[in-house]
């Protein structure tokens, strides 16, 4: 039988939004389509079923905790191994309007576990930051998940090259740079919100959050999108982006 390991970590961020915005972005399959993982769906009560799907990926879990305003939590069914992951949110208003956010991401994690902690332990900021930039310019409109992926490439060197070159980007990018790319036949002018290479770059649109994620040379994007459009010729458009970038 495989090695397992428990873990936990927890995560602080304070918003600027009220506990009835925070709830609607992490509790509501809508909100939670507009800065996390995939396409979702949330049964609003104790016991109720979550449902994600990505491309090549669908989960389940089941709600453990739902108090509007105040405390939500689920986790996914245990595997054979008894891996599993549990995730719970804490609200806590703040003067001004503001609110506390924590994070409490545990479970058992299977024989990888260390490369798989490492990659939580990084990526858990990164959706909160996400979700930080929603309630801040996004707040009350729901986006499309767009996930695509591209090429395999040699390293995350070649990758960021590829993606700087794509995005009119200075080698050393800085949070505030302005960015420039042409997609589907239009251009597209943004502002870099979160850049953390080699693993992360994200972009801001008057009606995206872009984010494009790599590791080991593998490149992928999770964006969030505020327009009506189709996801499933988003997600074909994006990936025909990338091996472009990468051809």
């Amino acid at each position: 039988m495989s090695e397992t390991h428990e873990f936990e970590l927890t995560h602080d961020i304070d918003l600027a939004a009220t506990p009835e915005q925070v709830w609607a972005a992490i509790a509501t399959g809508p909100g939670i389509d507009s800065w996390f993982m995939g396409r979702n769906e949330i049964e609003p009560r104790v016991v109720g079923e979550t449902r994600m799907s990505m491309p090549g990926f669908d989960a389940t879990g089941t709600v453990t905790a739902y108090e509007p305003g105040r405390r939500f939590a689920y986790r996914s069914p245990a595997a054979e191994d008894g891996t599993f992951m549990a995730f719970e949110y804490l609200i806590e208003a703040r003067d001004g309007g503001s609110t506390a956010l924590r994070l409490v991401h545990s479970g058992i994690l299977g024989a990888d576990w260390e490369s798989e902690y490492d990659a939580l332990k990084k990526g858990n900021p990164l959706y909160l930051r996400t979700l930080a930039q929603y309630l801040e310019h996004f707040d009350g409109r729901h986006a499309v998940p767009v996930a695509a992926f591209g090429p395999q490439q040699a390293d995350q060197d070649v990758v960021w090259a590829g993606i700087g070159r794509a995005l009119h980007l200075r080698k050393d990018v800085q949070e505030g740079d302005e960015v420039r790319l042409t997609f589907d036949g239009r251009e597209i002018r943004g502002v870099v919100d979160t850049a953390l290479e080699p693993s992360f770059l994200g972009v801001r649109t008057d009606d995206a959050l872009l984010r494009f994620v790599g590791r080991n040379g593998f490149i992928l994007t999770g964006h969030h999108v505020f327009a009506d459009i189709d996801q499933a010729e988003a997600e074909a458009a994006w990936g025909a982006w990338l091996a472009e970038v990468f051809q």
